[in-house]
């Protein structure tokens, strides 16, 4: 039987994986051999292809504040940062801001929430119902206490060019992938021994867990840990509105429901009120929900968007953390050299410059350097101390 070794393996090479993979090939204090496990090295079903792919400062918690802080620093200079040669990526980043309209019971948590992204350095715009207005005049406010607008620093981007850009990047550092998975994952020594689905083992003495769904709950089951990590289907809707809506940010209604521009059109969503867990295979669209949920909504906030022509829509999974919907990151002090970077319930692409760049720290240095990223380490759960988010969206 054919055995591999590799000083860190990481199981999942989509924006999360490729992230560390690439932060770790950079780090001039690292020299060992790293390789990345991807099953689907197509990336057709993966939450970095079919997310909505957005970056917000507007959370609550000031870890996921900070996280995006860099972020949104990382995306503005990617090119410099990802570049390969000549040949440097373009995510499409677009800073078109993020709106959370709030109604009155929901005001004061908006100032809360504005106070302490203001404080981090977040440029947020705390608007009265008449700024939103005269700065949004398709926007219908009645029933509206308050909105935040990131004025600069939050938007969308294109997140498959961003995973490809750092998968190209840790490659192009001698970074190798292999298209298999983990079909088994067990102690060995001081390190780890993964059977894979194509016959191979791989012998590592650092073992990164950024597989995602089910993939990271079975994978750390294998070593004795539990996750609060279920599969959830998100679906997005395209539509094209026959009047202009100038200036339209990602705009978040009180009610959930989102929409933003893409292209010359626009795209929405909403979490389903049911919410159960999800089959691999799923990714069935259920067109009812944006007739009777959806468009209402919109058409209720928006006027403009009465009339509309509904176009293509998806289906995407999400690795969702039942626990307090935040990630679930650094090394477990149940199994020494085995790490995590799963659960971001819908925050995986924005979060993954931060996170990479974080996980590498703690595997090269034994620490967080650059931002302490502990907060959401996985110890908070076996200790019942969830991180309070309260714009979960």
């Amino acid at each position: 039987m054919k055995i591999e070794t590799a000083d860190v393996a990481i199981v999942g090479g989509a924006v999360t994986g490729s992230s560390i993979a690439c932060h770790l090939a950079m780090d001039p204090d690292f020299a060992g051999k790293i390789l990345v496990l991807e099953k689907d090295p197509s990336y057709r079903f993966c939450a970095s292809t079919l997310s909505a792919a957005s970056i917000r400062q507007q959370f609550s918690d000031p870890t996921n504040i900070e996280i995006s802080l860099y972020g949104i620093e990382f995306l503005r200079d990617i090119g410099t940062r990802l570049a390969v040669g000549g040949d440097v990526p373009d995510i499409g980043l677009h800073e078109g801001g993020y709106l959370f309209l709030a109604t009155p019971d929901r005001r004061e948590i908006l100032e809360q929430n504005h106070a302490r992204q203001t404080r981090l350095g977040a440029d947020i715009l705390f608007l009265e119902p008449e700024d939103l207005a005269k700065r949004f005049p398709w926007l219908n406010v009645e029933g509206i206490a308050a909105g935040c607008w990131g004025r600069s620093g939050e938007g969308w981007f294109d997140g498959y060019g961003l995973m490809q850009a750092f998968r190209k990047k840790a490659r192009s550092l001698g970074v190798p992938y292999c298209a298999a998975a983990v079909e088994r994952a067990e102690r060995s020594g001081d390190g780890f021994l993964l059977a894979l689905s194509d016959g191979t083992q791989i012998a590592c003495g650092k073992l990164v867990n950024a597989a995602g769904s089910a993939g990271a709950v079975s994978l750390a089951r294998d070593l004795g840990i539990e996750l609060p990590i279920h599969r959830r289907k998100r679906m997005i809707f395209n539509f094209d509105c026959r009047e202009p809506v100038e200036g339209c940010p990602l705009l978040i209604d009180p009610t959930g429901t989102y929409v933003r521009p893409e292209g010359t059109g626009f795209i929405c969503g909403r979490v389903p009120e049911n919410d159960p867990d999800v089959e691999a295979d799923d990714f069935d669209v259920d067109h009812g929900f944006f007739e009777e949920a959806l468009w209402p909504t919109l058409a209720d906030r928006v006027p403009a968007f009465e009339a509309i022509k509904p176009g293509a829509a998806w289906a995407g999974h999400y690795d969702v953390n039942l626990f307090d919907h935040n990630a679930i990151l650094g090394e477990t002090t149940a199994v020494p050299g085995f790490y995590l970077a799963c659960g971001f319930s819908g925050h995986g692409l924005q979060q993954a410059p931060a996170v990479g760049r974080g996980i590498a720290e703690l595997i090269v240095h034994g620490a967080y350097r650059n931002l302490d990223l502990s907060a959401l380490d996985h110890a908070r759960i076996a200790d019942m101390r969830p991180v309070v988010e309260k714009n979960v969206v």
